[in-house]
């Protein structure tokens, strides 16, 4: 009788495991452990006593660290009780305020909240560590952002804006149709250099621009390629090689990548968070039926 309890105790484990690798379990939990933390940090006034404030030895403790992060040094007797009496005062006149109702339809109280919600969403998100093999296959997945940038080589010939004004495309434009091989040609005087060895993409754009950059690394090798336009004026380029490195070693990177993949954990947590709740409402928008509608709303306000 005891083996057979035994037994169909052991043949529940796989199954209790199985259930604890369970997103929606995970979901549940983080869900749970939401509501716990805003309920236990956020007490609501509506369960207190309105003319009653009560300073617990947990408030004055709060009170008394601020002080001591901020200045590096205990607060005095007589300093502590202004600060307490600052924060009465400010309670005070919060629970008057939320008398008059003047915490609705303000943007930055509004604003305020609604950040204050995600922060506790990213908060539970934060606490899952990732299975053995995550991480890795993760890596597998985004090999390309921790590889490193690649390499241009290429030399130009410069088509100046101060020298040609106007026709500096046309006729860099022009002269491509002459060039035959890549020592061919002959341009402006460029203020900088005329060829560049193993450049990353930034390194161009510092010199060039971001637009010149973002042209030169979409090119192929081997040829030439313009005009393309910089700050300067037009470039006639070469392509001398476009040099690829490959990702680095799981092992390499192992500390960046599980910071990333936390980082895309949380945010895929506090979708799914916001997404429940936004299914317990129903939105309703009322456009104004043309942009004149608008107008003349806006101009008929004092």
């Amino acid at each position: 009788m005891n083996l057979g309890v035994c037994e169909a105790k052991e043949s529940r484990i796989p199954l209790i495991k199985r259930c604890l690798r369970q997103p929606l379990l995970h979901f549940l939990i983080a869900g749970f452990a939401l509501f716990v933390m805003y309920g236990g940090l956020h007490r609501s006034t509506l369960d207190q006593d309105p003319q009653r404030i009560e300073i617990t030895p947990e408030v004055v403790q709060r009170i008394a660290i601020s002080w001591l992060a901020r200045w590096q040094r205990p607060a005095s007797e007589q300093q502590l009780q202004g600060l307490i009496d600052e924060y009465v005062k400010e309670e005070i006149l919060y629970r008057e305020a939320l008398k008059l109702g003047l915490d609705k339809d303000d943007t930055i109280i509004r604003r305020r909240l609604a950040q204050k919600m995600d922060f506790l969403a990213e908060d539970v998100a934060s606490l899952r560590e990732p299975a053995p093999g995550v991480l890795e296959t993760w890596y597998n997945q985004h090999q390309d952002q921790y590889a490193p940038p690649p390499l241009l080589t290429f030399h130009h010939l410069f088509f100046a804006l101060d020298k040609r004004g106007a026709d500096a495309q046309a006729q860099a434009q022009s002269a491509l149709s002459g060039l035959s091989d890549k020592n061919s040609g002959e341009g402006d005087a460029f203020m900088f250099k005329n060829a560049y060895t193993e450049q990353s993409q930034d390194q161009v754009a510092r010199v060039f621009g971001s637009t010149f950059a973002t042209s030169l690394f979409k090119q192929t090798p081997g040829g030439w390629v313009g005009p393309v336009e910089s700050g300067f004026g037009w470039h006639l380029v070469w392509i001398d090689a476009l040099a690829k490195s490959p990702p680095p070693p799981f092992e390499a990177v192992a500390q960046q990548v599980k910071s990333d993949w936390l980082s895309e954990q949380r945010s895929a947590s506090k979708r799914a968070n916001f997404d429940a709740l936004r299914a317990r409402y129903k939105v309703e928008v009322m456009i104004p039926a043309s942009a004149g509608a608008i107008a003349a709303t806006l101009t008929e306000r004092p």
